[in-house]
């Protein structure tokens, strides 16, 4: 069981930036593949970006690249999105996951999540 809480959200304006963290309780944080998502309304909910186990490997949807990084630091159980040039079709709740493999992409193959995060980006 790994329990997931996310922090950092808010309100920015377009071309800001923000740094998303997810905290994660287990001891075995440093074993699992990390991942964020975000879903916006009436939308469906998307990959963001994947981090192996030990931050070796990376993945981005092509929407985010050179935007937007992901990193982890296993020794506080942390893992982070930082975010920069945000544009307003990036507004939606973003939520970290957690799962054993790096191959995964889709949701359905994610075992743990988080609560989620809300992120505006005004124009």
């Amino acid at each position: 069981q790994v329990d997931l809480v996310e922090s950092g959200g808010g309100l920015v304006q377009a071309g800001g930036s923000l740094r998303l963290s997810c905290v994660g309780s287990a001891r075995t944080f440093g074993d699992y593949a990390m991942a964020w998502f975000r879903q916006a309304p009436g939308k469906e909910r998307e990959l963001v970006a994947v981090i192996n186990f030990n931050g070796v490997s990376t993945y981005y949807t092509d929407s985010v690249k050179g935007r937007f990084t992901i990193s982890r630091d296993n020794d506080e159980n942390t893992m982070f999105l930082q975010m920069n040039d945000l544009k307003p079709e990036d507004t939606a709740v973003y939520y970290c996951a957690a799962d054993p493999t790096f191959r995964a992409r889709a949701s359905y193959e994610f075992d743990y999540w988080g609560q989620g995060t809300q992120v505006t980006v005004s124009s």
